[in-house]
């Protein structure tokens, strides 16, 4: 894999062409940013820029008064190879509060593809319901801690509206949800996004995180996506990396709150 080729038509498709989540979303490419914006739950934030030192500041404040006037509160989604070099400390100053980094993982999804062996008792299981999703979130939350409650709003919508584009799976063991993960597919790319992963504590370091992965790796090849993509935490990214995963980048979502 040529990573920095394979890191350009990530760039061109994901970013710079993306496309709405959903029908009630909307992506424009206004000046030097690309972004995407709807009502709850959509994803409201800039997905791409290209912008130079002389104009950073003009766009940076021209999408905080697009996104305040909507009411909204916005995530710039930052990548390490984007310019200018001190685009994160120019958000900053204009108000911008960094979240973790998180590192850009690419593999062939035909690599990953391969039947893992599970330990007796756990089980992979398809999500096509908003049972199941609930499922998913409750798995999240235990896994994460976090509260799951947007994501299973926006994934039953997703469901209902572009099943097509979703891949949800649970693992459970001895019938009880213990690991949920999901897969964006987008029509017209060559990439999977791997999302979730998390895992109850009792149960990671059994292998579920990469049986997860080569279940997803599987239908995406199936279905012509040539790449897997992971924005991956500390704690995936070794995994990845020995699974066969490159990282291309780092991407740092800096977050905007209304007044």
């Amino acid at each position: 894999m040529d990573n920095d080729k394979v890191l350009a038509l990530f760039d061109q498709q994901m970013r710079e062409g993306a496309r709405p989540e959903s029908p009630a979303a909307r992506v424009e490419r206004v000046g030097g940013v690309v972004r995407h914006f709807g009502p709850d739950p959509t994803w409201n934030g800039v997905i791409w820029s290209d912008l130079d030192e002389a104009g950073a500041e003009r766009e940076i404040a021209a999408q905080v008064r697009h996104f305040t006037e909507l009411g909204r509160e916005f995530e710039w989604k930052l990548y390490a190879h984007d310019t200018p070099g001190d685009l994160g400390e120019r958000l900053m100053a204009a108000g911008f509060v960094p979240e973790p980094t998180e590192a850009l993982m690419v593999a062939e999804s035909a690599a990953q593809a391969g039947e893992v062996a599970l330990a007796e008792g756990i089980e992979l299981v398809p999500v096509t319901d908003e049972a199941g999703i609930d499922l998913m979130a409750a798995v999240h939350e235990q896994a994460f801690g976090t509260d799951s409650s947007r994501l299973a709003r926006s994934m039953k919508l997703q469901l209902a509206e572009a099943p097509d584009t979703l891949v949800a799976v649970l693992a459970t063991a001895h019938g009880v949800p213990v690991s949920a993960a999901r897969m964006e597919l987008i029509p017209g790319t060559q990439f999977a996004g791997l999302w979730g992963g998390g895992t109850a504590e009792a149960w990671r370091g059994k292998g579920i995180y990469r049986a997860l992965v080569s279940y997803r790796a599987r239908i995406a090849a199936e279905r012509g996506y040539r790449y897997l993509q992971v924005d991956a935490s500390d704690d995936s990214r070794p995994i990845l990396h020995r699974l066969g995963f490159a990282q291309l980048s780092t991407t740092t979502p800096y977050l905007y709150e209304l007044p």
